[in-house]
């Protein structure tokens, strides 16, 4: 299922479903985020942002506030590097039903504690309510975008798409003006479309869960659970089968 790639041109069938699962999770994850507390969870650079514009404008507390919310996203990075990355460099079986159980365990969380109140209501800014809900989604994508990264060797981000639109532009210019030593042309050809492919997964991830949200509320974020039990399952049962 899972199984560590250097070139983004080398992949399987099963490569592909993964990937493109993931990055449709991640956009259903930082839509909800987006739509239920204006914030976009699956990167850090808006907090980034955030926390620089809240300082400046004297608001120091809510600044203090944006700034711990990246640590989320980094545990998350930790408890997935616990569970897969160290595993596979003690050449050990990663554990990848733990880490798809815990972003599911997060998303069931965030479901569960919106439709009871706990963040208030959905859309509205409410900055002392959705700070839980902010954490816990930071967490999910930060144990997401590790256990991706550490899985296929660093050449893959679902979480974002900065670094592998950034890839894209590159390699559109080595393939068409056949600039590409790294890797043959039909190499390069075939890591832009699976680059093409993400992007498009995460935007469509993004598109259809905004539907749901948009009437559902925090119901929506049972699609980023039902992927990640999926995902607990389809690893669970081929365990055996994984390469770390």
């Amino acid at each position: 299922m899972f199984s560590y790639q250097r070139t983004l041109s080398h992949y399987s069938r099963s490569n592909v479903a993964i990937w493109l699962t993931m990055a449709f999770q991640a956009g259903a994850i930082n839509t909800g985020g987006y739509l239920s507390c204006h914030r976009f969870v699956s990167h850090v650079t808006g907090f980034g942002t955030l926390i620089g514009t809240e300082a400046a404008s004297g608001k120091w507390i809510p600044a203090l506030g944006m700034l711990t919310v990246p640590g989320f996203f980094i545990g998350g990075t930790m408890l997935s590097a616990y569970f897969v990355d160290r595993r596979i460099q003690t050449n050990q079986r990663p554990l990848y039903p733990v880490v798809m159980f815990l972003i599911f365990i997060l998303t069931m969380a965030v479901t569960a504690g919106g439709n009871l109140g706990y963040f208030g209501e959905f859309g509205a800014p409410i900055v002392n309510k959705d700070y839980l809900l902010l954490a816990a989604l930071c967490l999910a994508c930060g144990i997401q975008n590790a256990t991706i990264t550490s899985a296929f060797g660093a050449i893959v981000r679902t979480t974002h798409l900065t670094g592998i639109t950034t890839d894209l532009g590159i390699g559109l210019v080595r393939m068409i003006f056949h600039s590409h030593k790294i890797q043959p042309r039909t190499n390069e050809i075939r890591a832009n479309w699976m680059r093409l492919g993400l992007i498009s997964s995460f935007i469509l991830g993004s598109f259809a869960s905004a539907y749901v949200y948009l009437h559902a509320q925090y119901w929506g974020f049972l699609i980023p659970g039902g992927i990640a039990t999926i995902l607990f399952f389809w690893s669970l049962i081929h365990f055996n089968d994984i390469n770390g």
